[in-house]
């Protein structure tokens, strides 16, 4: 049985060192070797700066606008510069893994949500497809959606904003 249990250290350690020399952030493996005998393992990593370099494209393509439409709209922006950043915003729902985000069911589908849509808690307000098994993203709260800030087929990391809620 140690030997087993050497081989899986073994195995694991193997994956780390993928994951530190790729761009990989996250590795997960499950085997079964017999009816009890499985071996399920989650490797990943997250860095500040994979997260920050995906974030300002959203946030510039949309905050302009609403600042120049109206002087309310650039007075609320400029009395609360954090809201601004999703990643700051309290009201910010991260993913909770890294994957592919599909705002609808299937192509040509109604999106699972709108800015401006009132949603309830357990609503779901988009897929991340991970490792091919689309996963349900659940609303932690209900409120109204003030921001969309990943697009349909874009790819998420770990903790990247993508829904706002107030």
């Amino acid at each position: 049985m140690g030997t087993k249990h050497d081989a899986d250290t073994a195995f694991i350690k193997a994956l780390a060192d993928l994951l530190k020399d790729s761009d990989l952030t996250e590795i997960e493996v499950s085997r079964r070797f017999g009816e009890d005998d499985k071996l399920e393992v989650r490797v990943s990593r997250q860095t500040i700066q994979q997260v920050m370099t995906s974030q300002p494209a959203a946030p510039v393509a949309h905050s302009p606008a609403p600042q120049a439409a109206s002087a309310p709209a650039a007075q609320a922006a400029a009395a609360e510069p954090a809201s601004n950043d999703p990643v700051d915003h309290p009201g910010a729902v991260t993913s909770p893994m890294v994957g592919t985000v599909y705002l609808q069911a299937e192509p040509g589908a109604p999106a699972f949500i709108s800015v401006g849509d009132t949603v309830s808690e357990g609503q779901t307000l988009l897929i991340i497809e991970a490792m091919k098994t689309m996963n349900q993203i659940p609303s932690p709260r209900a409120g109204k959606v003030t921001r969309i800030v990943v697009g349909d087929s874009e790819p998420v990391e770990f903790g990247a904003p993508l829904v706002v809620i107030e």
